[in-house]
């Protein structure tokens, strides 16, 4: 009996055309790829992580449902796209129905950050210097500007290019460098009020 590839060993794309296909099972494993890392996206946009899940869940359902056209290589960014889009609808909902500033919501937000450092082994003796860090990191990421932080999340975070990064914030390559540049300088001038210098991250 010939043995099934590991479907973890897969690429997106060829997941993407077995569940295209009829290969429901594809589908869930796209799903396990992502679920964790879109919902940590969306809760650093939302700060709220019942309505990050929910859109999450959304964003899926965007492609398995209706199993739309997707340019090779381009998988993972179309569905943060599409979930930052659901984002962007769901504040102006919330704006018109006047339940919070939009500013003042942002202003609070950007969880999953140790998602920036450098994955690595942590000796015991570290772990409270490394979640000083993190606290202090959170700290200085939520008082940037959100359009700052979003790019760092995007590039650092998620590790897209800057060219995928500049398709799901509908902006161009140099837009993306600016904003890396800019928030770079301001994470490194908020750091320096946590006592925590830039290259410590």
């Amino acid at each position: 009996m010939m043995r099934q590839p590991d479907p973890f060993k897969l690429n997106d794309d060829e997941l993407y055309s077995r569940y295209l296909s009829g290969e429901t099972k594809a589908g869930d494993e796209l799903m396990l790829r992502y679920a964790d890392q879109l919902t940590a996206y969306l809760c650093s946009i939302l700060n709220n992580p019942q309505d990050a899940e929910d859109l999450m869940l959304e964003s899926f359902s965007v492609i398995l449902v209706d199993k739309p056209g997707i340019r090779e290589g381009c998988f993972k960014a179309w569905l943060f796209k599409t979930a930052r889009n659901k984002a962007i609808s769901l504040w102006r909902r919330i704006l018109q129905r006047n339940e919070f500033s939009l500013s003042e919501e942002l202003a609070d937000t950007l969880n999953g950050l140790t998602g920036l450092t450098a994955v690595k082994e942590i000796r015991p003796e570290e772990k409270v210097l490394e979640g000083e860090r993190n606290i202090g990191l959170h700290n200085a990421m939520s008082r940037i500007a959100p359009q700052y932080r979003e790019a760092l999340w995007l590039v650092y975070a998620m590790q897209f290019s800057y060219d995928e990064a500049a398709g799901i914030l509908g902006c161009g390559r140099k837009r993306i460098n600016n904003l890396l540049v800019k928030g770079k300088k301001a994470l490194r001038s908020e750091l320096e009020k946590e006592g925590i210098t830039y290259a410590d991250i």
